[in-house]
């Protein structure tokens, strides 16, 4: 019979990692805003549109820091129910921001568009992806306490 010593269970500080997360989100949209700023206004390469104007009452300028935004929800949503319910979700978590990654930065070049705007826009896509992906696990670790190890 094994008897081996409990372990410490972590838990999830669900306020901290939220808090965080909105926090991701407001730092992914001025990366987005910075990005297509730097993109449009001094190197004179236009981002490909992320929305068609006028969707849900906004700008195509500002697709790209919204769709930051929710993106970085989203990891948070994702990110707090691996923390619950897997083991390693961190690794679970960079496997899947990736992969996101990845398919962000395929994504423009299924367009009719010139090279220069393709390039553009995935290099920005990717920057987003790789702030949410940083500034998430390192939200994550601060938002898990060891619980002491339940008595034998």
């Amino acid at each position: 019979m094994d008897v081996s010593p409990p372990v410490a269970r972590p838990r999830v500080r669900a306020g901290v990692l939220w808090a965080g997360g909105l926090a991701t989100a407001v730092i992914a949209a001025l990366v987005a805003l910075v990005a297509t700023l730097v993109c449009e206004s001094i190197l004179g390469v236009d981002l490909l549109p992320a929305a068609a104007v006028g969707v849900l009452g906004w700008s195509d300028a500002a697709s790209y820091p919204a769709g930051a935004a929710v993106l970085a929800l989203l990891a948070t949503a994702v990110l707090h129910l691996l923390m619950i319910a897997v083991p390693q979700p961190l690794r679970f978590f960079s496997w899947l921001l990736v992969l996101a990654g990845a398919a962000l930065a395929a994504a423009p070049f299924a367009y009719d568009a010139s090279l220069d705007r393709k390039v553009a826009t995935a290099i920005v896509q990717v920057i987003v992806v790789i702030a949410i992906g940083t500034l998430s696990t390192g939200v994550a670790h601060r938002a898990v306490d060891r619980a002491p190890a339940p008595p034998a």
